[in-house]
């Protein structure tokens, strides 16, 4: 057969050559061992916990060899597209402060639009040059149309990535399915002809070179030395409507954007031959390939399983509901990509996760587990470093979007709010109290009279003796007093109603007293903060002013009389 004919015949509105199209998209001018990176989402949805991960990676390899990364929005499946699901994603990694160099953006008016040479970065504005070298490939005998059924054209319609990545097993189909294939394979021009005057749709399929019984050596950086069997699938590059698959988009969209590191999950390694069959048929160089393993979660019983779209934890939206900071699930994040990060962190706490030397060489193979305990871990030392100011605007911003009450508190004395976030603060042991703003309100919102309430009293003690203690008390606050002075008369309060004021002795003999001056520390916490555990009393008592604490005392001298 005329090949070069039978590319026209399919393609007669294509004049442009891959020549033309390489004139518009030059190698990119880098310095020496820069990577060039793309995470390439589909807009069919929230960003995954997975995604994130991967996405991570993207960004240490370029930004730390001083290459490019760029986002590329793989809109191919439109019956699966959310709308606004790409404005979305480009603003949750934003939040999590991942930064492209180029690629997919958001306008003003909330438009999708392209920043950098090397665009359209959305697949769909591209047709046109994806039929470029699909007619390169018919015309060297490498592709071949298939002219479907209706029934056949809405499956190949509805292929999508999840269907793309199960490569069929040749030597598995049904000798009828053989049969098709090298019917299709054998087209004849006129018979092409024929269904091209009567209007026929087809799609393209590439002719496969590959043995199945063959295996071919390949390098993974992550996962090492494959074997993998050569591809004698004669699978879709074009479907029906013009659109590729997204092998195809793959192959031609990486080579002219310059890609040199594909990161993706190993779910993609099953479609690997087809790729490296593809970029060898269109005389691509091959980027780099790092499958990563699967993030992991245990089940109720203790197994793993992969951490999915339904699980807590999933979704990056979830974090910001519940209020984890950016900073901390980019660090937990760090903990997951990487075996040493936490060694280096620990020696150099002060430094951002930037400077980590990122290793590839350092990543799981066998999937990363997936830990709410951890990540509390890792978010509580975040917070912790984060000054009051910094604390103040994350926690009231979280409020505004999740909490309107609360919010209405932060927002009622930002200087107030910022004394509070202020204890414990700083220094070589700062407090850690929260791992997420969620938990931070819990801490805190006993300042506030919206939520006061006693939630815990002291246990064993009688209420008229306790009554009695905090009169006392309040006849010696003076607001004046230093931290020191404050305590001197707490100790006193204690000695003259029987309390001993020194806890090394009542440890040797408890017997001999009513209680400690721990005790009577009690009462008043309780009293001002309606529980057992809160931050230093004298700095509560200072935030909420003589009046409140007073009132609330008295308040809470009442309650414990008529329960005694």
């Amino acid at each position: 057969m005329d090949f070069e004919k039978l590319a026209e015949l399919l393609y007669p509105h294509v004049k442009e050559t891959p020549e033309d199209v390489e004139k518009r998209y030059p190698p990119r001018t880098l310095p020496e061992g820069a990577k060039v990176t793309r995470f390439a989402p589909s807009p069919t949805g929230f960003v995954h916990f997975g995604g994130m991960y991967q996405v991570m990676i993207d960004e240490r390899l370029a930004h730390q060899s001083g290459g490019v990364l760029f986002l590329r929005i793989e809109d191919t499946d439109a019956k699966r597209e959310i709308p606004g699901a790409a404005q979305s994603l480009i603003r949750t990694l934003a939040r999590y402060h991942v930064e492209f160099d180029e690629g997919a953006a958001e306008d003003a008016d909330g438009n999708i639009v392209d920043r950098g040479p090397y665009g359209p970065f959305k697949q769909s504005e591209r047709k046109h040059i994806y039929q470029v070298y699909a007619k390169k490939l018919v015309s060297e005998g490498r592709a071949y149309p298939v002219f479907s059924t209706k029934e056949e054209l809405e499956e190949a319609l509805n292929a999508d990535k999840k269907t793309e990545n199960k490569t069929k097993d040749w030597e598995a189909a049904s000798e009828e399915a053989k049969r098709e294939t090298l019917e299709n394979r054998s087209i004849t021009y006129e018979q092409a002809e024929e269904h091209m005057k009567n209007g026929d749709p087809f799609v393209l399929r590439i002719l496969a070179d590959g043995d199945g019984e063959k295996k071919v050596k390949f390098t993974d950086l992550v996962k090492g030395t494959l074997e993998l069997p050569e591809n004698d699938e004669d699978f879709v590059l074009l479907k029906s409507d013009g659109i590729p698959t997204y092998h195809f988009a793959h192959a031609v969209d990486d080579h002219l954007m310059g890609t040199t590191h594909v990161i993706r999950g190993e779910e993609w390694l099953p479609s690997l031959p087809k790729h490296i069959q593809l970029f060898r048929y269109l005389g691509f160089r091959q980027p780099k390939y790092l499958h990563t393993a699967q993030v992991l979660r245990l089940d109720e019983d203790g197994n793993k399983k992969k951490l999915s779209k339904r699980d807590r934890g999933a979704k990056m939206e979830d974090y910001d509901g519940l209020g984890y900071p950016p900073e901390s699930v980019i660090e937990y994040l760090m903990t997951l990509l990487n075996s040493n990060y936490e060694e280096w962190h620990a020696q150099n706490p002060d430094r951002p996760y930037t400077d980590f030397p990122f290793s590839i060489k350092k990543m799981s193979t066998s999937g990363c587990l997936f830990d709410f305990d951890k990540l509390n871990d890792v978010s509580k030392n975040v917070i912790a470093r984060m000054s009051a100011e910094q604390v103040c605007e994350q926690i009231t911003a979280w409020a505004e979007d999740n909490d309107p009450e609360f919010f209405s508190c932060l927002k009622r004395s930002p200087e107030q709010t910022k004394e509070i976030f202020s204890i414990g603060r700083g220094g070589k042991k700062p407090r850690k109290d929260f791992a997420n703003w969620r938990d931070a309100k819990t801490f805190v919102q006993f300042f506030y009279p919206e939520y006061f309430r006693f939630e815990e009293m002291p246990e064993g003690k009688d209420g008229k003796e306790i009554a009695s203690v905090l009169a006392s008390f309040l006849e010696s606050y003076d607001p004046a007093d230093d931290a020191n002075g404050w305590f001197e008369k707490v100790k006193a309060v204690a000695s003259a109603h029987g309390y001993c004021a020194n806890m090394k002795e009542y440890k040797e003999h408890p017997e001999d007293w009513k209680g400690s001056v721990g005790d009577v520390s009690e009462y008043i916490r309780v009293g001002l903060t309606g529980r057992k555990n809160s931050p230093d009393l004298y700095t509560v008592m200072k935030i909420l002013g003589r009046e409140e604490s007073e009132r609330r005392i008295r308040l809470f001298m009442e309650t414990v009389r008529s329960e005694s």
